[in-house]
């Protein structure tokens, strides 16, 4: 049975979208097999994606310091509903940020710890001005994720 890869990426311009495109690439690859992989919005994703999911890779943009509001309300929606039951998720982080990134990060990652889940990869930070090289590095972390799944490290 295939394993489940879920992608929540906010992407309310084409550069964000460009980047979860990208996560998705990577994580869809040919080198990799046995995993289907799902990219979609936060105010599309149900506890129940999260449920069926085996690894997830959560995308988004630094707004004001914090993680954008699609991401929060996507935290809302299915913190309790998984709480007990997704304990050690595996999990990555990306963030789009125009400043540092470090208010996105701590808030997301005050979040996961209340979920229980693990990280595999340290946050990916595109920060700054954008960058070609932002989608390069989120295609080789769908890739890293993907392959740490398929090969079960996680």
């Amino acid at each position: 049975m295939p394993k489940r890869l879920l992608i929540v990426g906010h992407v309310p311009s084409p550069n964000t979208q460009a980047l979860r495109d990208a996560v998705q690439r990577g994580a869809a690859s040919d080198d990799i097999d046995g995993i289907d992989v799902i990219a979609q919005s936060p105010f599309d994703t149900s506890p129940e994606d999260v449920l069926a999911a085996d690894a997830i890779i959560l995308g988004t943009t630094e707004n004001l310091g914090y993680m954008s509001g699609a991401l929060k309300d996507f935290f809302d929606r299915v913190y309790y509903p998984v709480l007990e039951k997704k304990q050690g998720l595996a999990y990555a982080l990306y963030i789009r940020a125009g400043l540092d990134g470090t208010g996105t990060r701590i808030g997301v990652q005050r979040i996961v710890t209340g979920l229980r889940w693990r990280a595999v990869q340290e946050p990916l930070l595109c920060k700054g001005d954008w960058d070609k090289a932002f989608v390069d590095q989120c295609e080789e972390l769908g890739m890293a994720v993907a392959a740490g799944l398929e090969a079960g490290i996680f």
